[in-house]
């Protein structure tokens, strides 16, 4: 079979079984006693050729398209025994971007204003009612934080922590101006004002997300204090004490990440704090593979930590605290790949098989980034002044006790 090299190259501990278009099994690897083996059919001839010239996209296209099936409905299975084979800790080529064009894949980096809304679009003006099958019921799209008290690691209770963490880090005072960058479905915007009492001015680009922050505001009678726009943030005017932005910069692309901190700190007053919350890379500087970029992020790149430090500190932002979420993203996202799959049903019927799997993939890529590959989330803070802060990082853990106790 054409894959054999790759397969035999790749899979070395736990088995990968295909069965071909003519009945053929084909067995890769040796059994592993903590993994069952995993079974993929091919359902034509042409689906190794296809595969070959370019798995990364080859791949998921067949599958999707129903021309690869995995047993037991579990793609996960077949992508984590991929990346558990070439785990970052351990190899220095994971072997997973056959047939990429690094070079390539960097022309989509470019989003301006007109790109940004399109590529936005594309994917968080999906139907809300997809968002709510396997979302927390606050809607946050991003990664929840876990904690040792959590021991059943329950997604809602994990996001709450979340937003108390982000809150802490804000040292938020009454009174004081907020702006959220990508504010999602207003979750954020509305927990801050909430438990702090404060004022937010929440932006997105995404028409379906403004409506349904709009609407939650409303329902909270606390639209006067709490407003949503539909607005670039490069053309935001105004002064806010503080910004916190979260899931947003993987979206700015690398051009445009001077721009971005430039703006942060232009819209920051002088005493301001701003809270970045990212998907960053372990390693160094890479590229969007080909998937994401055609049928889930299009113009997205996710950052390593030195080009964007690199890129902040040019514009003269001071970066007073960095925290790294190692395995939290995963946890996370095991929810949601969970949450689909039991919503098969209904997923089907919103749109049809093809975009369940396809968003399964992708759901099943995202978690083995985070628990096999080179993937994690940044907590960037940053302030204009050295002075803005308490002297020690104590002021976290005080205020995140008293945040929670407000539920």
């Amino acid at each position: 079979m054409l894959l054999d090299p790759l397969f035999r190259r790749i899979v070395r501990q736990g088995e990968l079984i295909i069965t071909d278009a003519s009945g053929k099994e084909h067995r890769y690897g040796a059994p592993d006693p903590d993994r069952a083996p995993v079974r993929l059919t091919f359902r034509d001839k042409r689906v190794p050729l296809d595969v070959a010239r370019r798995p990364v996209l080859g791949f998921p296209e067949a599958y999707m398209n129903g021309r690869i099936d995995v047993e037991g409905d579990d793609i996960l299975a077949f992508v984590d025994l991929f990346r558990f084979n070439a785990r970052w800790e351990t190899s220095i080529d994971d072997g997973l971007g056959v047939g990429e064009h690094p070079l390539l894949t960097k022309l989509g980096r470019f989003n301006n204003l007109r790109k940004s809304k399109r590529n936005v679009a594309h994917h968080y003006d999906l139907s809300d009612r997809l968002y709510d099958l396997f979302l927390d019921r606050d809607k946050q799209y991003s990664c929840a934080y876990f904690t040792p008290e959590n021991e059943d690691r329950d997604l809602d209770r994990a996001q709450l922590e979340k937003k108390a963490h982000i809150a802490a880090k804000l040292n938020l005072k009454s009174g004081q101006r907020v702006l959220d960058i990508g504010c999602g479905w207003g979750g954020m915007a509305l927990y801050l004002n909430r438990v702090a009492d404060v004022d937010v001015l929440g932006i997105t680009l995404s028409e379906e997300q403004l409506k349904v922050a709009r609407r939650r505001a409303k329902e909270a009678g606390v639209a006067d204090r709490v407003q949503f726009e539909l607005i670039d943030y490069r053309a935001l005017k105004g002064k806010f004490d503080r910004i916190v932005s979260v899931g947003m910069f993987e979206h700015v692309g690398v051009p445009s990440f001077r721009e971005y901190f430039a703006k942060v700190r232009d819209l920051l007053t002088d005493d301001g704090v701003a809270l970045i919350h990212t998907i960053g890379r372990m390693g160094p500087p890479g590229y969007t593979d080909s998937f994401t970029a055609k049928y889930i992020f299009p113009g997205g790149y996710i950052p390593a930590l030195s080009e964007t430090v690199a890129a902040s500190e040019r514009e003269h932002l001071m970066l007073s605290d960095v925290e790294v979420l190692r395995l939290h993203y995963g946890y996370t996202i095991q929810h949601w790949y969970d949450r689909t799959g039991a919503a098969k049903e209904q997923i089907v019927a919103l749109y049809d098989e093809r975009f369940y799997r396809m968003w399964r993939f992708y759901l099943a890529g995202a978690l083995t980034a985070f628990t096999q590959a080179d993937m994690a989330n940044f907590q960037l803070q940053y302030v204009r002044d050295r002075h803005a802060l308490p002297l020690t990082r104590d002021y976290i853990a005080e205020a995140e006790t008293a945040l929670l106790a407000k539920g």
